[in-house]
């Protein structure tokens, strides 16, 4: 007769070896959830059952584990920026609706206006827990900012000379609003605001203050043109006419010396004619001829009542 006989049973695991296990588990989860690295760059925020307990700098840290402590990494060194631009750029938070950008002037007029502000998280921990959507925050105050901005200027002075004035009140109007959401504000600070584009609608319009802004342009460059003639014309011309005065400077001084000179001479000579007046006459006669003959060649003296020897001069010879 047939008898089946079932299998042996495996050996039963031993409970030295369950609890090796376990506690392989539990040393894991307790490193995984205790240790965490922060960078460079970052600041980690430490919470402990919800409630914030304190910040850590770069390195290995280490927290209470499973979920007691909580950290939150932040990036206190990068400098960020948000973009409002009317199309897509394709670049992460670089686009909004051309709604965001279209604002009415000051007179009345309507402009595209695209900018870009960066700022830089002072706080973390403000950064953390003041406001829930940061970022939908900062383009609010921004868009809110710009439009007030452009709002009180005509469209000519924003699309031509007002940039700087508007970037510069923007950073300070920004800081200001951010500050205001809770202690330590928002807990970033805005660095720059730069205006990308400021155009007018596309049409006619548009066409009209193109040719508004070659006109000025073409203004600024002849007026630069001019001023650089000017620069280069006037030292030269300056230079010129102090040459002409340092010459006519020194012609005086040539003259007075010459004068004085003579003066001087004349006064020598007068000394001595006073003392012997028929020898002085004799003298200056003599002088006087010799100055009067020293330039002249083959010159021979006569005397004109002839009552000398003719004088045999060899004509034809030297």
């Amino acid at each position: 007769m047939f008898q089946f006989k079932p299998p042996k049973a495996g050996k039963v695991v031993s409970s030295k070896s369950i609890l090796m296990t376990i506690g392989v588990i539990v040393v894991l989860a307790l490193l995984g959830t205790s240790v965490y690295i922060v960078n460079q760059a970052e600041e980690a925020v430490i919470t402990r059952f919800g409630k914030y307990y304190s910040t850590q700098g770069p390195g290995l840290q280490f927290k209470l584990p499973f979920g007691i402590d909580k950290h939150y990494l932040v990036n206190v060194r990068e400098l960020q920026a948000e973009e409002f631009r009317v199309t897509r750029t394709g670049a992460a938070r670089a686009f909004r609706h051309t709604s965001e950008s279209n604002m009415l002037t000051g007179d009345l007029n309507i402009v595209d206006v695209e900018w870009t502000i960066q700022y830089r998280i002072s706080d973390s921990l403000a950064w953390t827990f003041n406001v829930e959507d940061r970022i939908a925050t900062i383009r609010d105050v921004s868009r809110s900012v710009i439009n007030q901005l452009v709002g009180d200027r005509a469209i000519l002075l924003i699309m031509l000379g007002g940039r700087s004035v508007i970037e510069a009140e923007a950073v300070v109007m920004m800081n200001e609003i951010l500050r205001g959401y809770g202690p330590g504000g928002l807990g970033i600070i805005v660095s720059g605001v730069q205006l990308q584009a400021v155009t007018p609608p596309a049409g006619e319009v548009e066409a009209a203050f193109q040719d508004v802004i070659v006109a000025r342009q073409d203004r600024e460059r002849l007026s630069n043109e001019g001023q650089e003639a000017y620069n280069r014309e006037i030292p030269r011309t300056r230079g010129e006419a102090e040459r002409i005065v340092l010459i006519a400077q020194g012609y005086a001084t040539e003259r007075v010396n010459r004068a004085e000179g003579d003066v001087a001479r004349f006064n020598s000579v007068l000394a001595e004619y006073q003392r012997s007046p028929e020898v002085t006459r004799q003298r200056l006669y003599n002088e006087m001829m010799e100055e009067v003959f020293s330039s002249e060649q083959g010159v021979k003296l006569i005397d004109h009542n002839l009552r000398n020897f003719l004088p045999m001069m060899n004509i034809g010879g030297r």
